[in-house]
């Protein structure tokens, strides 16, 4: 599993016209599933991105968690984070879990976020999505599931 994590002022998901999913402030996640991640993958990939410290406290350092900021999360499918472009032009998807999968993995992830408290706005699984944001800082990292 892997999820870029961009802190964010606000955020935005339009499929077909509609906005699917809107924040103010948090974190505009990436989301992308291999085919052997499970749900110890979410549970600490849930646990990781609400408690990362790239928040800034009172005297500017990054020292809060989303948890602490009452943030929110705008949370896109992205199985393009697996596509290997080593050779050739072409990336090769090879290593994105199948998208039946990948969707069942999605969901859960985002339930486990919501069970954890969090606000979680969503694209749509498989659609053509229009993401805009305004990064803040700009901060971003890329998480990887140790499992």
């Amino acid at each position: 599993m892997k999820v870029v994590v961009q802190r964010s002022q606000n955020g935005e998901c339009i499929v077909e016209g509609e906005i699917t999913g809107s924040i103010d402030h948090g974190i505009v996640a990436l989301v992308g599933f291999t085919h052997d991640d499970t749900e110890k993958d979410l549970e600490w990939m849930a646990e990781k991105l609400i408690h990362l410290r790239i928040f800034e406290d009172e005297t500017g350092k990054m020292n809060k968690g989303l948890v602490d900021t009452d943030g929110k999360i705008l949370s896109i499918s992205q199985f393009t984070l697996y596509g290997d472009c080593k050779k050739g032009r072409r990336p090769n998807f090879m290593e994105a879990a199948k998208p039946e999968k990948a969707e069942t993995l999605y969901n859960q992830f985002n339930e486990i976020l919501r069970e954890k408290g969090i606000e979680v706005e969503t694209g749509k699984f498989g659609a053509m999505m229009k993401i805009s944001f305004t990064n803040d800082g700009p901060v971003t990292l890329i998480l990887e599931s140790p499992f």
